[in-house]
């Protein structure tokens, strides 16, 4: 049955009914207000002294983001599954500055592999390491001693960096981040089986030699061995943005990658 109450009579009721007070719309539910004040929550009981304490807040259980980047690493049982675990690791903060995640480029029965230090903007924007201004100019480093990212058999090099994101504001990685991602570098290295690495950087030599100064360290060749897995011969080397800044320097890259071409033609 339709209502016959008039719109004006209606309105009229809702103007007076605001004039007494009533301006809040409540539920057609009736509310016991003696079950609400019932279900407060207790206060805490009074200490000897009367005084009232809050509860004893439970404290976090500490992680440690080491313990638990080898934990997924170890667990990586190929570069498909080594990145889900990169993916999965939520204590490095430079993951949530990143647009995206940057793990390698070229094939995978490479046997050389570059280890550069961290993406940077044109690699966070391009999803891949040594991209930009920086990756032309290594891509040219390589072609001049028959080695190329996209090639295939004696003539591939396998590209990554120690940082799989691009840290704000192109930051030096902190002591701390380089060893949250050393597991995963290590696990990396296991999982490509290069026959010799080439560190590009201080960075690398930070992670995996535990020594910095790549002027000094560069054209000297070393060992780098990870967990269960043989020495692999490791040549440190100036990175190509710092060759940008000091053209100079380039003298010395060429004899290192003459090194480097020697060394693959005698294993």
């Amino acid at each position: 049955m339709e209502s016959a109450l008039d719109y004006h009579v209606a309105l009229a009721m809702l103007d007076w009914q605001i004039e007494l007070g009533a301006d809040e719309v409540l539920s057609e539910a009736p509310v016991n207000r003696y079950e609400l004040q019932q279900s407060q929550p207790k206060q805490a009981p009074a200490g000897p002294d009367g005084k009232r304490r809050p509860p004893t807040p439970v404290a976090k259980p500490k992680v440690d983001p080491v313990a638990d980047a080898k934990k997924l690493a170890a667990a990586a049982q190929d570069l498909a599954g080594l990145r889900a675990a990169l993916e999965g690791f939520e204590h490095c903060e430079l993951k949530q500055a990143a647009r995206q995640l940057i793990l390698s480029e070229g094939s995978v029965d490479a046997r050389v592999m570059v280890i550069g230090e961290a993406p940077g903007r044109d690699e966070d924007r391009e999803g891949r390491p040594f991209a930009g201004r920086t990756g032309a100019l290594l891509d040219k480093m390589l072609a001049a001693i028959n080695l190329s990212r996209s090639g295939e058999g004696a003539a591939a090099a396998y590209l990554t960096t120690v940082l799989p994101w691009r840290g704000p504001t192109n930051r030096d990685a902190s002591p701390a981040e380089v060893a949250m991602m050393k597991p995963f570098l290590e696990r990396h290295i296991a999982l490509q089986k290069p026959e010799v690495i080439v560190l590009m950087g201080n960075l690398p030599c930070q992670a995996l030699l535990a020594k910095r100064g790549i002027s000094r360290l560069r054209g000297q060749w070393t060992e780098v061995q990870v967990t269960g897995g043989p020495a692999i011969p490791a040549l440190p080397m100036m990175n190509p943005e710092r060759l940008m800044r000091n053209p100079n320097a380039k003298r010395d890259a060429w004899a290192d990658l003459l090194s480097l071409r020697a060394k693959l033609d005698a294993l």
